[in-house]
């Protein structure tokens, strides 16, 4: 079974700055495609950013383009997302997503990754 486990999360101020990781470990299994959504209390789990393994094609939602990057070390299993410039409305914990493929066509739905992260608390204070 796959593990992904997720690091980098804590509190931050309006404006700055965060890297979460997220490393996938455990028996032998592919990687078509990563992502990363957030769930704040009492909201919908909402697509953040998703990248293709293969070729790093990338993937954002329309709220946070210009402040999020997400990228891969493909050696590593790993995925990070850095996020610059945040606002109290990215308070949320944020989870990894695993997509095994092997078609990637929808990457902002949930139901399409294979496996999930525990989750990293990301707070932004204003």
């Amino acid at each position: 079974q796959v593990q992904l486990v997720e690091s980098g999360g804590g509190l931050v101020q309006a404006g700055g700055s965060l890297r979460l990781s997220c490393a996938a470990s455990g028996r032998t299994f592919t990687i078509y495609a990563m992502g990363w959504f957030r769930q704040a209390p009492g909201k919908e789990r909402e697509f953040v950013a998703a990248i293709k393994w293969s070729g790093g094609s990338t993937y954002y939602a329309d709220s946070v383009k210009g402040r999020f990057t997400i990228s891969r070390d493909n050696a590593k299993n790993t995925v990070y997302l850095q996020m610059n410039s945040l606002k109290p409305e990215d308070t949320a914990v944020y989870y990894c997503a695993l997509d095994t493929g092997p078609t990637f066509s929808d990457p902002n739905r949930w139901y399409k990754y294979d496996y999930w992260g525990q989750g990293t608390q990301v707070t932004v204070s204003s």
